[in-house]
């Protein structure tokens, strides 16, 4: 893959991802708005986020880091790379239908694993009924990600990448069906708990329509990966002398996987003693997952494959440019957007969630944690970029010792600062152990050779990038201090709003081209490839 089709499909991940972020903003907004930081919504955000933080561990976790290197090899060697994916579809399957019934039965240990905190009242109750309705979604979702690793693994990068945007879609509509009182029915939850409250009726709306969704997903991407040539069908499971070879790789992966669970776990359970701070965390998350899902995950999804056929084909210095142009894009956008996120966060989360249930003191906790995710969203991005190294190598062993110390970065952290300073230690918790993770992998690549070193022109810009985000961020807060009226009047803070982010892009843009951070005519070259 060259250079120029490398950040092509890097945009393609990219516009779609940030179609999807901007739904999930829309669909976070309505939340915030109907449901507010009260026990349904916190409830529903337990219970979306069980099958969410299972899928990163069986699939995109676990499964697919092992098996696209091995189905990228059979593509460049003319391997049948169409049965080695119907064997994994049929054993990750038969895996994930029995894993799924026996977390309908455990699933108030499983809600108490997430949230301890919610013991004895109302929110322990919602969260497990609701838990049961949306934990089949790792069945679909988790099928439709091995799909998604068939399509990226052969450049095709669209479908795999549009499918989050259904997610999105059908959450929003059905916050719509459930605000407009079209189908004015007692929901379950509402029958079990006998509660008048209006967000219990949207929140089991939600959960219903997070399986829904999963369907449709998966429905998609069977179709897509149809088209590609690859017929994907229902089968008994077999265990393959390639499925022994995915199984031993997968399962280091598998285990890093469920050590990155656990530092999730870990900030939830600190949130879960502060009332309101599950919610502020997840909406605090939603905003650095932007930039974080536009950059970080479309670096990931395009580098993997395109290092895996490198390396299969032993083209070391294409290797090596691929990486560099992956951690130079990558740092180019990410830096300005931490940047951003340290310096308005206040006027970003009172513009974009502050109405109706949600108000200014839930807007002023979700900014600190904004600020503090915003420290650590270049780490985040760099674990994109320098992973791929280990996995196109089929070393899943090394990111998992890496990602045990950083667990315990992470609780270390995360505990000790809860009790300083309360549910923002979670938040900081996180981050240190973003910073932790990336130190590690970085000082791992040293055996690698030349092939996983940054090049020249990588070092060069590394510095601009850092200079012109400096910049923009003394232009960010400057131009908030002088619009700080018009951001909380009732209709003009969102043309103030946007006015904010436009002077930061053109301050960004502006010195950067100036001082040869990156050159405009790559991205419009890329932009007219794609």
């Amino acid at each position: 893959m060259k250079p120029i089709r490398l950040m092509s499909g890097f945009l393609t991940v990219g516009v779609w991802t940030l179609l999807s972020r901007v739904l999930g903003f829309v669909r976070d907004i309505l939340i915030a708005g109907w449901l507010g930081t009260g026990p349904v919504a916190e409830a529903f955000l337990v219970a979306f986020s069980l099958p969410n933080m299972f899928r990163r561990f069986f699939a995109e976790g676990a499964f697919n880091t092992a098996f696209i290197p091995l189905f990228s090899k059979k593509l460049q060697t003319g391997g049948n790379a169409e049965t080695f994916a119907n064997d994994a579809f049929a054993a990750l399957g038969s895996l994930l239908i029995v894993f799924t019934v026996l977390a309908q039965v455990f699933m108030p240990w499983l809600v108490l694993a997430m949230a301890s905190g919610f013991a004895g009242d109302e929110r322990f109750g919602l969260a497990v009924l609701f838990g049961r309705i949306a934990f089949p979604y790792i069945l679909f979702i988790s099928l439709a990600a091995l799909l998604s690793g068939v399509l990226n693994a052969t450049g095709r990068f669209a479908a795999a990448a549009a499918a989050p945007v259904l997610l999105n879609v059908i959450l929003i509509s059905a916050l719509l069906i459930a605000e407009s009182g079209i189908l004015n029915v007692a929901t379950p939850a509402e029958t079990v708990t006998g509660s008048p409250h209006p967000g219990i009726h949207h929140g089991t709306f939600l959960v219903w329509g997070v399986l829904v969704a999963g369907v449709a997903q998966l429905a998609l991407l069977w179709y897509a990966a149809g088209r590609a040539g690859f017929r994907i069908r229902l089968q008994r499971p077999r265990l393959t002398p390639d499925l022994k070879r995915l199984a031993i790789i997968a399962l280091p992966a598998m285990l890093a996987g469920g050590v990155v669970q656990i530092n999730l776990l870990v900030g939830r359970q600190v949130a879960s003693f502060f009332e309101g701070a599950i919610a502020w965390l997840s909406y605090a998350d939603r905003l650095y997952q932007l930039p974080l899902g536009v950059v970080g995950i479309a670096v990931g999804v395009v580098l993997l494959p395109d290092l895996s056929r490198r390396l299969a084909a032993s083209d070391d210095d294409g290797a090596r440019s691929a990486l560099s142009r992956a951690g130079e894009v990558s740092l180019a956008l990410t830096i300005p957007s931490a940047v951003a996120l340290v310096a308005i966060p206040y006027p970003l989360i009172s513009v974009l969630f502050q109405r109706g249930a949600f108000d200014a003191t839930d807007a002023s906790a979700t900014a600190l944690a904004v600020a503090v995710y915003g420290l650590g969203l270049p780490a985040f991005v760099l674990q994109k970029v320098l992973q791929p190294l280990y996995f196109a190598r089929e070393d899943t062993r090394t990111p998992f010792r890496y990602a045990v110390v950083s667990m315990i970065v992470n609780v270390v952290v995360a505990v000790s600062m809860a009790y300083l300073l309360g549910y923002i230690g979670a938040a900081i918790g996180t981050t240190v152990a973003a910073w932790a993770m990336v130190l590690q992998l970085a000082r791992g690549t040293r055996s690698m050779g030349d092939v996983a070193r940054f090049d020249a022109r990588f070092h060069r810009r590394l510095w601009r990038i850092c200079v012109a985000s400096a910049v923009m961020g003394l232009v960010l807060v400057a131009s908030g201090m002088l619009l700080s009226q018009a951001l909380h009047m009732a209709y003009w803070r969102y043309l103030a709003l946007a006015g904010l982010i436009l002077v930061g892009i053109v301050a960004y843009f502006g010195v950067g081209q100036l001082i040869g951070a990156f050159r405009l005519a790559d991205f419009r070259n890329a932009l007219r490839r794609n």
